[in-house]
Parts: C-alpha cells; structure tokens; sequence
C-alpha cells in the first residue's frame, strides 16, 4: 500500500537538532503528495568563537548523524535529505563522494547532499563559472567551501563568512543583515552568488536578490529540496522561490 499523504514521495531528513530554519524552509517547498520527515542529529548549542570551536561543533554533529539516520529510516522514506551543509562540502569534492557514499551505504537509498545540489543548481542556470558565496561559518568552514567550489570547477571570486557565534544562533541573522551580505559580494565580476549554511533563512530573500540583481541567487535549502525531488522525478514548478523552482 501507499503511504496516504506521501503518496508521490515520502523524504526523510537529518538535521541538526539546533537547526529552526532547514524544516520551514522544506516545508515550504513541498509540493502535493510529498512528505518530510525530519530526524534530528541531537547536539549541544555549544559557543562558536574560532576554528577550533568551529571543528567541536562540525565533530558533535558527526557523532549523532548515523543515530539521526537509522531513526528516519525507519518510517521506510524513498529517498533521504541531509539537511546539514558544512560536512557536505569538507574536504572537498571527494569528501563530499565519500560522505554520500558511506550514507547510502547505511541508509540504503539515495542520499541527496546540499553541496552537490547547489553544483546541479548552478549548472541548470548554465554559462555559471565565478560564483560568489555567503557562509554561517569561522574560516576553517570557508576553506572547505572554497575547496570544493573550485574542485568542481568553479572560480570564487569572493567568500563571506558570517561567523555566527553558536550553531542556534545561525537562524537569528536576519533578512536585512543578509542583504547586506548579498550586496558586499556582488559585482560585475560574480555570475551567480551562492548561499550555505542550512540554518540560514535565505530561501525567501534569494528570489527577492536574484529578482533586483538580475542574476542567479542560490540559497542552499531551495538547491537541496529541489534537487531531491528532480532526481525523483517530481517536476513540480512552484513560485516565490526563483528561477531554479520556476524553470528548472
């Protein structure tokens, strides 16, 4: 039989437990027939002041996320969602492969990355190779950005990272505070500016940016969500949420 409300498709997600922004954000974009279920990855709220912190917090979330899984899959989801974006991109483009690789392993279904689906994002806008990027993170996290943006292919014109002093904190920049990111790290040399950091609430100001700046604004939950439900086969155009739900 098929599940009543997840009759499409049913997701399920890992995030961390301190995330507040990831699960509205999904929410959002679910389109009729399609349900999420989200596990979370329990972790403290610890302070967030340098890149050792930084690499506490990313180790706390590594310890949890098998836990996080086994428990999403045992509603049986089609196809599971890591709603976390840091690991996604550590160490790279290979990182990335080994990571999906290993929660596939573990899951038994197909594992969508939110680093390999801003990478599909920006080769669906196409003729995309200089990228801007905003970043919650302490400069250890931006390397591994960078890192795997230029692994596949990509030039980085610019990177700003946020800094945010906790991972809870991370959905308190507001709206106008990541204008103001957008605005510091355009320019006419930037083809696409590209958001991470799942716990940032960009998916309603990337329309609004990409709308006035005339170019590809990326935020990193429209990317995922998107590409889990193009990889299974759900075709599902949705407004608001600029050209990549639009036309893509």
């Amino acid at each position: 039989m098929t599940d009543s409300l997840g009759w499409r498709c049913k997701f399920g997600v890992v995030a961390p437990s301190t995330n507040t922004s990831v699960q509205p954000e999904y929410d959002a974009l679910r389109p009729r027939g399609v349900t999420n279920h989200f596990s979370r990855a329990i972790i403290p709220d610890t302070r967030v002041t340098d890149d050792a912190s930084f690499l506490a917090m990313l180790q706390n979330i590594r310890d949890a996320t098998a836990a996080a899984v086994d428990a999403a899959m045992s509603c049986s989801p089609q196809h599971l969602i890591l709603g976390m974006s840091a690991e996604t991109f550590w160490d790279g483009a290979d990182g990335a492969s080994k990571l999906k690789a290993s929660l596939e392993a573990r899951a038994g279904v197909g594992v969508t990355l939110g680093s390999e689906a801003v990478e599909a994002a920006l080769r669906a806008y196409g003729s995309i190779r200089r990228i801007a990027v905003i970043t919650p993170y302490m400069p250890v996290g931006d390397r591994n950005v960078h890192r795997y943006f230029t692994d596949t292919g990509y030039e980085v014109v610019r990177l700003t990272g946020l800094k945010c002093a906790s991972p809870m904190l991370i959905a308190h920049v507001s709206r106008q505070e990541l204008r103001d990111a957008v605005k510091a790290i355009d320019g006419p040399d930037v083809d696409a500016i590209v958001q991470v950091g799942t716990n940032l609430a960009f998916a309603h100001v990337a329309p609004m940016a990409e709308f006035w700046l005339g170019k590809p604004v990326i935020a990193i939950n429209t990317a995922t969500y998107w590409y889990a439900l193009r990889r299974n086969g759900i075709e599902d155009r949705l407004e608001g949420f600029g050209a990549l739900m639009e036309e893509h």
